[in-house]
Order: structure tokens, then sequence, then C-alpha cells
């Protein structure tokens, strides 16, 4: 028997199992999977009545809200592909990425009505905006308007091409011109799947969403959590005291944080203030975690935390930190220093790190390759761009542009980009190296490293320093702090200190490419190979 892959069956499992759970709290509202499933059918009924047409782009400009996570399935069950926006990109950015997409259809939060009234003039393919608030004058009609022209029915998912392309998520362009990254009804329901079996819980949990469902098929969880009919609270907007709160009020058990995310709740001033005995799991993703991370988040929340480690361009989660039965911790440290690694596969994909040949490298924890991977988690390809797509899939393999190095266990340890990797004098230097030994100093609130320009030595690690409130760190004393732990050619030459934040894309992470665009002003940059 053949049944489509796709995450509409997930729908209505929850749905059919689950009518009378509550699923999804968002602010002030509740809605039962019942209510949830069939808000989201009438969104695709009135998607199709709009004009919608199969393979049509459905774009939301929105905070996470209930709207955005009905968008997941009313658009995909519509036939279209649903295509959450970065909010935090530029007008430009999002002119660009609407125009290159050709979205038909733009669902938008009010903070967002000037940018709505933009992309309305500069994108000729946009024939509908939505409001999800109130009426606009730019919106063709509001969001509980659009839903009350549509019927309750079920789309049936026989009628689906599992292999149809159901997501479109443009990349931060972090590291250049956003791509738009192609996920299939049948990638997305077996990334699901895989990511299931990595819980060891189900009919507990407790989900904030955390992580901004824009980015990175919101980690997954628009899929996996509808499937386990998992309790769903949606975090509008990532504040570290109303997180604390809602942790309380919601007797949450499961978030997943980027560091920087992390670290802000482990500095807020409300950190113990409320009840967060209810968590039991802290996951880590987005950008390399540290052990000294790990151990704070364990004794600040007493729950289990480790860090997990995909790209949009994997839906996104390839491999987590989690304990592997043929290995024994030596010490507490070791415990943290393994949870804090990208870890060993999911099910469902297969893991290498590999030399500019493509040859495995020794697995001896030394030896830096690349990362590359195969699965069903992999992307379908960059919308419209064959040529960008066949760079990086070659030979069957997704080249993720990670260096790593591994272990014989198939744990793997992610040291840089490959673009992020700071060559002085011939020696590779782990920019995340060294980032993670100044934020083991206890006086450190966040900080940057990149390369900069040297006469001698062709560049050299420089870092950008954010201190916490009322510490007094010194140039002097944090030399003498990571001189202990760095080897001497790894030590910053430059170390400046910001007293405000350091900018960050969307999803949380440090934009390093502004700041090593500041050291390089006005140098010509010498060719790397």
């Amino acid at each position: 028997m053949f049944i489509p892959l796709t995450p509409v069956r997930f729908l209505y499992r929850a749905m059919d199992l689950f009518a009378n759970r509550v699923g999804i709290v968002c602010g002030d509202k509740q809605f039962t999977y019942g209510q949830f499933g069939e808000r989201a059918c009438r969104l695709a009924n009135a998607l199709v009545r709009l004009g919608v047409k199969p393979g049509d782009r459905v774009a939301y400009l929105s905070f996470n809200t209930h709207q955005l996570l009905e968008g997941y399935y009313g658009a995909v069950m519509a036939h279209g592909i649903v295509m959450p926006l970065n909010v935090r990109l530029s007008p430009i950015e999002l002119t660009t990425i609407i125009n290159h997409s050709g979205a038909r259809v733009l669902l938008f939060e009010a903070d967002f009505l000037p940018l709505a009234e933009h992309l309305k003039e500069a994108c000729p393919d946009l024939l509908h905006l939505i409001a999800l608030d109130g009426p606009t004058a730019c919106a063709t009609m509001t969001s509980e308007q659009l839903l009350a022209t549509g019927e309750p029915d079920r789309v049936d998912f026989l009628s689906i091409d599992e292999m149809s392309i159901a997501e479109l998520f443009y990349t931060s362009g972090s590291t250049g011109t956003p791509k738009g990254v192609t996920l299939s009804h049948r990638t997305i329901y077996m990334h699901a799947m895989d990511v299931a079996l990595l819980y060891r819980r189900d009919n507990d949990v407790v989900d904030l969403h955390t992580i901004p469902l824009f980015h990175a098929n919101g980690w997954g969880k628009p899929q996996s959590a509808v499937m386990n009919a998992t309790r769903q609270v949606m975090v509008r907007r990532f504040e570290p005291t109303f997180v604390l709160k809602i942790i309380a009020a919601e007797k949450a058990t499961d978030m997943s944080l980027v560091p920087t995310m992390a670290n802000a709740l482990l500095n807020s001033p409300e950190l113990g203030k409320h009840d967060t005995s209810s968590l039991k799991q802290i996951m880590i993703g987005g950008a390399a975690a540290s052990p000294e991370l790990i151990e704070r988040l364990e004794t600040a929340f007493h729950c289990e935390v480790m860090a997990g480690y995909g790209l949009t361009e994997t839906s996104p989660t390839l491999s987590t930190g989690r304990q592997k039965s043929t290995i024994t911790y030596a010490s507490e440290a070791e415990r943290f220093r393994r949870q804090a690694m990208a870890g060993w596969a999911a099910n469902g994909v297969e893991i290498r790190v590999v030399d500019p040949e493509d040859k495995d490298v020794a697995q001896d924890f030394e030896a830096i390759g690349e990362v590359i991977t195969r699965g069903d988690h992999i992307m379908d390809g960059y919308y419209r761009e064959p040529d960008v797509t066949a760079s990086v899939m070659k030979n069957g393999w997704f080249h993720s542009g990670d260096m790593a190095v591994w272990d014989s266990e198939g744990y793997i340890h992610i040291v840089d980009r490959k673009k992020e990797i700071i060559i002085s004098g011939g020696e590779n230097i782990s920019s995340i190296e060294v980032e993670k030994a100044i934020y083991a100093h206890p006086s450190v609130f966040e900080c940057a490293v990149v390369a900069a320009p040297d006469a001698k030595w062709g560049e050299v690690p420089a870092a950008v320093v954010v201190r916490k409130p009322g510490a007094r760190l010194t140039e002097e004393e944090l030399m003498i702090f990571l001189e202990q732990r760095l080897g001497r050619f790894k030590l910053p030459r430059l170390i400046e200190f910001s007293e405000e934040e350091l900018i960050k894309t969307g999803t949380g992470k440090i934009k390093k490419t502004l700041i090593k665009e500041r050291f390089w002003k006005g140098k010509e940059k010498r060719v790397q190979g």
C-alpha cells in the first residue's frame, strides 16, 4: 500500500485522536487540536477560493503566533507552499526574497504594516495582503475574514504528491545573498518522524516555541509536536523575563534556545524568582555551545541540557549530543563536553567529516574536515538556483560548509564555518574555540571573534567583547585568563570592548560579517585557497 508522506497526516491524527486536548496556547487564546485543525482546514479552503493554485507561495511576516502555525498546515493543504519570512531582514532583503519567490499572498502582523505597504508597491506578484490583526488600508481582508470564507472540510491527503514542495525558507543571508531552501512533503514527514525518536517522552510534554517559526522550519517542531499532540505554547518574541514567567505559568517541560538566548536567560535579574522546576529538557542549537554553557544551564534549571546541530537545508536536525549507550562518562566534565558537541547522527541521516577530496579525515578529534551528509532530511534544492544547488549537492552528499572534528563513536564537534576559519601564519584557528574560551570568563556577557588583517601573519584573531552589567574586566585581565586556556598562536591580537550588545540576525546569531568588514575596511584582504 502506498500512502503519501505528508505532514497533513500529522494534523489529521491529532484531530482524530486528541480532538479535545488543548494543543495551542497563544497569549490569552487556547485551541484544542480539534479547533486548531478546523481552523487550518478553513484556511486551506479559503486560500483555494482566493485563487491559490498548486505550487503558489504563501508568505508570512509574523512573530510566533497561532496564525503562523496554522499556516504551516493550511497553506500546504491548499497545495501551496508556505513561506515564513525572517522578520528581522531589511525591506530591501525582503523585497528581493518576495520577488525571487514570486509569492502571491502575504499574511502579516500589524507590527509590520509599514513594511507590508512597501512590499505591496515593490512586489508586483503579490496579489493579496491579509492582515493577521485588525483591518488596514493595504490589506485585502483580515485573517479571520479569510477563514470565514472557508469550509472546515478536510483535503484528501491522497491527492498530495509527497515529492512536491511544501515549505520554502530563505536563509538569513549572514554569509551572502539569501537562498530559498525547498523542503518537500516527504522530507518534512521523515524529519518529524526521526526527530520524534529523539524524545523519550510524549504525553507530558509542554513545549515552548522559543525559536522563531520562520527559522529553519521552526527546528521541526510544527510537525513533530503536532504529530505527538504536544501542548505547544507560543512565545511571540523572546524576552527573558517573559520566558521565565511563562515556564512557571504553563509548567513548560521543553524549550529550544540559541546560545545568545541561553546567555540572556542566565544573566536575567529575574532568574531564580520564578518556578522553573517543570523543565525537563533544553535543546541548544543555531550556533556552537560550550561545556560551560551546558553546565550553567543545568545548574540554573535542574534539567537535561544538550546541544544539537543542523541547517535550514537539513530540515534542520542532523545530530544531537544525547547520551550514547557505548559511552561511559569518566566525569561530569566529560558529560558536559559531550553534551555541548554537535553529537551523533539522528535516525534517517548519515554524517561524515571529509577532506577536500571527500575522503574521511581521521576520527581522532584532531583532523579537521568538512561536514557532509545524506539522508531523508536533506532539502530538495535551492529554489530557482540549480547551479548553486549543484555546488553543494555533490556525489550524492550535501556539503554543509561547516568544519568539524570527529571520533570513532561518530561524535561530531563543529570547530567553525569554512569561511570563518582564521588562517594565521599558516595555522588554522577556530574562531569558535577562541569565543568559547572568552565566554568562560565570568565577566563576559557575549563576544565575537573574527579574522583581522596583519602585515606579518596575514590575519590574526580579533575579539569584540561585551561585559556583563557592572563588570570591570580589562584587556590585560582577559588575556591572562585566556593564556591558561589557549595556545599562544590562538590568542586574540586585538580586543575591543563594546558597551552595546552585538548586532544579531533574526535567528539570534551574532552578525560576525559586519564586525569582520569593519576590521578589513580599506585593506585588501588576502585571498585564501
